[in-house]
């Protein structure tokens, strides 16, 4: 994965320049989420240290949020609105990128997929206000894989 940013959301194709960029009409993981909270949390749970949470191969990471109560709700982040699909729910593969028991920690806490419902530019907070990366990231989607 790659930090970047900015990235450019357009509504009902996803991000310019993801692999999922127009993957298919009415795709519900125009755009993916994962809490930088639940992140911290499987790190002290399985006592992993310097890892990062794009490890999880989401494209937005973001703190203090309830990922799971944004489904079936519209939400806005910096101007971009959003309509919370499902939850990105965990592979099996995270046991191997992340650590063993990744995938079973993050069963109901996997992330959100979402719709992307304006286009607009959504910027890292780290490269918009100075603040320490980990506080907000925004992970190029160039290199997610393609989950179910």
């Amino acid at each position: 994965m790659i930090e970047v940013p900015v990235i450019e959301c357009v509504a009902g194709r996803g991000i310019r320049g993801d692999r999922y960029f127009d993957f298919k009409d009415d795709y519900k993981g125009q755009i993916t989420f994962f809490s930088l909270d639940v992140f911290d949390q499987l790190c002290q749970m399985l006592g992993l240290r310097q890892r990062s949470p794009a490890e999880a191969r989401r494209n937005i990471v973001m703190r203090n949020a309830d990922l799971n109560e944004l489904i079936d709700q519209d939400f806005e982040v910096q101007g971009v609105r959003f309509h919370g699909m499902q939850e990105c729910r965990p592979c099996y593969w995270m046991n191997g990128a992340i650590a063993p028991g990744a995938e079973e920690f993050l069963k109901g806490r996997g992330g959100l997929r979402a719709k992307i419902l304006n286009d607009c530019k959504l910027r890292s907070s780290a490269d918009a206000i100075g603040v320490d990366a980990r506080e907000s990231l925004i992970a190029s989607p160039l290199a997610r894989e393609r989950e179910g």
